[in-house]
């Protein structure tokens, strides 16, 4: 699969056990709602930060959006719409927002 920025994700069955990993893609504004209906309509757990203090919401870092959620396999996932550190000034960092119907 090739992204909108033309990172291509690969696919592969291995016969190990892989470590739980962390991925974050920096993502459009429109590919973010996309990603966050799909996690909400799929009854899948989301959150605004990597520990879960902010459960059923999602953070406004950078003046951005971001959302952290786990893959079936337990992998962190992370999709996000402002680079790390792009606005420090932001008076949203550290700011959360509800995600109606999130779990």
């Amino acid at each position: 699969m090739t992204t909108a920025n033309g990172v291509t994700l690969d696919f592969a069955t291995v016969d190990i056990d892989i470590p739980v990993q962390h991925y974050a893609f920096l993502v459009s504004e429109d590919e973010f709602d996309a990603i966050l209906a799909r996690l909400v309509e799929g009854g899948i757990p989301v959150q605004a930060d990597p520990q879960g203090r902010h459960p059923g919401r999602i953070n406004r870092n950078d003046g951005g959006r971001g959302v952290y959620f786990s893959d079936p396999s337990g992998h962190g996932m992370e999709a996000f719409t402002r680079p790390y550190g792009s606005d420090p000034s932001s008076p949203l960092n550290g700011v959360t927002q509800d995600v109606p119907g999130a779990r």
